[in-house]
């Protein structure tokens, strides 16, 4: 009898437990803004989908969904400037869900935001 070695690495695993549960975070506290497949609503929300914004703001992106956001942004060539309200009542690890979530399916990265790196970023917030 031969064995199949079709597991996946724990990377892999950890990559797909963050977008499930960054999925779950989406649609409670992200979607009525920015659209079910991230697309923003008009000229009032921004879409998520732009990979230059995140990859430019990578370090920012906990403290914009922890405090919010209540300046002047450019995202894909559009301006926006309607506030966005923080959440803080996301943890941590809810912050790491939903930045993978966000950046992987809607922005096509392949990175995982770990939960230690979000806390690093939010002890850095101004």
């Amino acid at each position: 009898m031969s064995y199949l070695s079709a597991c996946q690495s724990n990377v892999d695993i950890q990559m797909a437990q963050y977008a499930v549960n960054g999925q779950k975070v989406y649609r409670n506290h992200c979607q009525n803004c920015h659209g079910a497949k991230g697309e923003g609503l008009a000229k009032l929300y921004p879409p998520l989908t732009d990979n230059n914004f995140f990859a430019l703001h990578r370090e920012k992106l906990s403290c914009i969904v922890r405090h919010g956001l209540h300046e002047k942004i450019e995202v894909s060539g559009q301006q926006y400037d309607q506030p966005m309200p923080g959440n803080n009542k996301l943890t941590d690890l809810d912050i790491a869900y939903v930045l993978t979530y966000v950046t992987t399916t809607f922005g096509q990265s392949d990175s995982i935001y770990s939960h230690e790196a979000v806390k690093k970023a939010l002890s850095h917030c101004k």
